[in-house]
């Protein structure tokens, strides 16, 4: 299964069309939230389901949860912006908390900087940002690949 991962899209429409144009055949997407709205558009874009939580930018999304929780592919995966958890350090914060509530991979935002990242057997990963890229990184998005009984793998695509 392959799913695709944004985030951080800040209302970008013309992002959201680079990203149409340049995606590999996925069969679902995952938005992290600060304009989890962009998630109708890319569901209009794609006609694929999107899930989407909302960030600490969308104040008025509130038809998005803070955090959504999937079984895909036999791996349990925690879809979060992530503001509400990174304190201090990413990797040991929203490490601590996928251990807490038993999960394997956090889809996360919040920094705009694209990463993946084993801690402690839990897998982190952030697609970066199409819009508002920070930390040098460039505009991305993510593409998660799972199959069940093997390790995910991750692609990133800069824009």
């Amino acid at each position: 299964m392959k799913i695709g991962i944004i985030g951080d899209t800040h209302g970008s429409l013309p992002a959201l069309r680079k990203i149409v144009q340049l995606m590999p055949p996925v069969e679902l997407w995952l938005h992290t939230g600060d304009c989890a709205k962009d998630a109708n558009l890319l569901h209009a874009m794609t006609d694929l389901p999107v899930v989407a939580v909302r960030g600490n930018c969308d104040f008025y999304d509130d038809w998005a949860l803070p955090d959504e929780f999937m079984e895909l592919q036999g791996c349990k995966i925690w879809l979060t912006h992530g503001h509400k958890y990174i304190e201090r350090n990413v990797q040991a914060d929203l490490g601590y908390w996928a251990r807490q509530l038993n999960q394997e991979i956090v889809v996360f935002g919040h920094t705009h900087v694209p990463m993946c990242q084993e801690y402690g057997g839990i897998v982190l990963l952030n697609p970066g940002s199409p819009a508002r890229p920070r930390g040098g990184s460039r505009p991305s998005f993510a593409v998660l690949t799972l199959e069940a009984g093997k390790a995910p793998e991750v692609e990133f695509i800069e824009l």
